[in-house]
C-alpha cells in the first residue's frame, strides 16, 4: 500500500450514475467533474472528430446559462473549468473555492439536463475546432505523428483516426448528428460524477439528487469491440511534414490495452529506454555517440489496445538504418537478458515517483478517480496501481519485449520533411 491512501466514497444513482466522493478538507477547493465514457472510438466512419467536437459544443450554453456565460460563470465566482477528450472517453470538470461547489454541481447537471445544441453553436465551435486543429497540429513541426502512428498502426479498430478528426470530416457533421450523439451517450447511466476536496458530505449527497436524481436514465449503450488481425510482417511507410527540416523516424507496435499486465511492463520498458538523460537509448545514441538529436521509446495505453513507438531525429548524416540498428540491439538485449538488480530498483522508484506526483493535487486526484472508475472499471486502482507495477518482474519485462517487440510485428513510418 502506498502511504498516502486515497479514501474515497462510490454509489449509484438509480438513473445509473455512478458517483465517487473524495474528501479532503486540508484546502479550501473543490473539484466537481463528469466523466462521459465516449470518445473518438464512437463516431462513425466518415465522422472522425465528432466527440471532440461534442465537447465543445456543450460549453455553448443551456436552458439556464445563456450562451457565451459559461466561462464568465464559472471565472467570476473564482473558478477554473476545462475539458477533454480522448480516443475512450470525455471529461469536464470545474475547480472551485469551496463555498462554490453547489454551483459546480448544478452547472454540470444543467448541462446534461438541457444544454442548448443549435445551429449557431454548430457553426462556431466547427471554426474553433479547425483552428485548433491547425495550430496544434497542421502548422505544428512534427504534429502529426500521432495521426501517422494511428493511421498506419490500425486498420479496421476506430484508433485508426485522431480524437480531433478530419477538417472533411469536421465539415460535414450535421446539427441533427449532434443531437443524436447527445441522445446516444450523455445520459446518467454512462458518467460518472466525481467530487473531490473541500465538502460536507451529507450536503453534497443532497444537491447530487436533488440535481441529478430526475435526470432519466438514457438507453443502454452498446459497443462492438473490433478486433485488428495481428502484425506478422513488417510494414514501412512515408508520411510527409511540411512543417519539418529534419526526418524522424517511428518504430511502431501495436500493443495490448491499458488494463492488460503486459501494458504495465511495457510502460516499463518505455522508461527503462528512455526516460531521463541516463536511460539507455539516450545515455547512448544522443550523449556519448552523438547519432540522434532526440530519441524517445512510448507506450500509449488506450482502452483496447496500446501503441508502442520509438521516435528518433538523427544528428547530422546520421541515417535510419543506424538508429534502427541501435535500437534494434537495445530492444534485444531486453529479450535475452534480464536487467540489472540496480537498474531495476531504480526503474521502481521513477514509477513510484511518477505515480505519486499523478495525484499530486485535487483535481488530478478528481481526473484519477474517474478514469480507474471509467476506463479500468476499479476505482480503487488509484491506490492499488502501484502494486501492480511493484509486482512486475524482471522476467516479465524480458517476457513482454520478447513477445511485442519483434521486427516482424512493426510498421516503420519514414516521417520526412514534404519536398519543397
Amino acid at each position: 500500500m502506498n502511504a498516502q491512501e486515497i479514501k474515497f466514497e462510490e454509489y449509484n444513482l438509480p438513473n445509473g450514475m455512478h458517483v465517487i466522493l473524495h474528501q479532503d478538507n486540508s484546502a479550501p477547493v473543490v473539484t466537481t467533474g463528469v466523466m462521459y465514457h465516449v470518445g473518438a472510438k464512437d463516431e462513425e466512419v466518415g465522422r472522425s472528430g465528432f466527440a471532440h467536437f461534442f465537447e465543445h459544443l456543450l460549453f455553448e450554453g443551456t436552458k439556464n446559462i445563456k450562451r457565451g456565460d459559461w466561462f464568465k460563470m464559472v471565472s467570476s465566482n473564482g473558478g477554473t473549468n476545462n475539458a477533454n477528450t480522448t480516443s475512450d472517453r470525455t471529461y469536464y470538470y470545474e475547480t472551485f473555492p469551496s463555498n462554490n461547489l453547489q454551483l459546480g454541481l448544478w452547472m454540470e447537471a444543467d448541462r446534461l439536463r438541457q444544454p442548448i445544441i443549435n445551429q449557431i453553436g454548430v457553426d462556431t465551435q466547427r471554426e474553433v475546432v479547425k483552428e485548433e486543429k491547425r495550430l496544434r497540429m497542421d502548422n505544428q513541426p512534427y504534429g502529426n505523428l500521432l495521426t501517422a502512428l494511428q493511421t498506419n498502426l490500425f486498420e479496421k479498430h476506430p484508433y485508426r483516426w485522431t480524437t480531433i478528426g478530419t477538417m472533411e470530416d469536421l465539415n460535414k457533421a450535421k446539427l441533427e448528428e449532434f443531437q443524436d450523439f447527445f441522445k446516444k451517450y450523455y445520459s446518467p447511466n454512462n458518467a460518472t460524477l466525481v467530487v473531490a476536496g473541500d465538502f460536507k458530505k451529507d450536503e453534497t449527497k443532497k444537491w447530487i439528487e436533488e440535481y441529478y436524481g430526475s435526470i432519466p436514465k438514457g438507453p443502454e449503450v452498446k459497443r462492438t469491440t473490433i478486433k485488428e488481425d495481428p502484425i506478422t510482417q513488417a510494414k514501412e511507410v512515408t508520411w510527409n511534414d511540411p512543417n519539418i527540416q529534419l526526418p524522424a523516424y517511428l518504430f511502431s507496435y501495436r500493443v495490448p490495452g491499458s488494463r492488460d499486465k503486459e501494458s504495465y511492463a511495457l510502460s516499463m520498458l518505455s522508461t527503462y529506454l528512455s526516460n531521463g538523460k541516463s536511460s539507455v537509448l539516450y545515455k547512448k545514441l544522443v550523449d556519448q555517440e552523438k547519432k540522434a538529436l532526440e530519441v524517445q521509446a512510448i507506450n500509449l495505453g488506450l482502452e483496447d489496445y496500446g501503441i508502442f513507438a520509438f521516435f528518433a531525429i538523427p544528428m547530422g548524416s546520421t541515417s535510419k538504418d543506424v538508429l534502427q540498428k541501435d535500437i534494434d540491439a537495445e530492444v534485444a538485449k531486453l529479450q535475452t537478458n534480464l536487467i540489472s538488480d540496480e537498474d531495476y530498483q531504480k526503474l521502481q522508484n521513477i514509477v513510484e515517483n511518477q505515480f505519486v506526483n499523478s495525484n499530486s493535487s485535487i483535481q488530478d486526484i478528481a481526473g484519477s478517480l474517474a478514469t480507474y472508475n471509467v476506463l479500468y472499471g476499479d476505482t480503487n486502482l488509484i491506490n492499488k496501481q502501484i502494486d501492480i507495477y511493484r509486482s512486475v518482474t524482471k522476467e516479465d519485462l524480458r517476457n513482454a519485449a520478447k513477445k511485442y517487440l519483434n521486427p516482424n510485428q512493426r510498421v516503420i513510418i519514414n516521417y520526412l520533411p514534404e519536398k519543397k
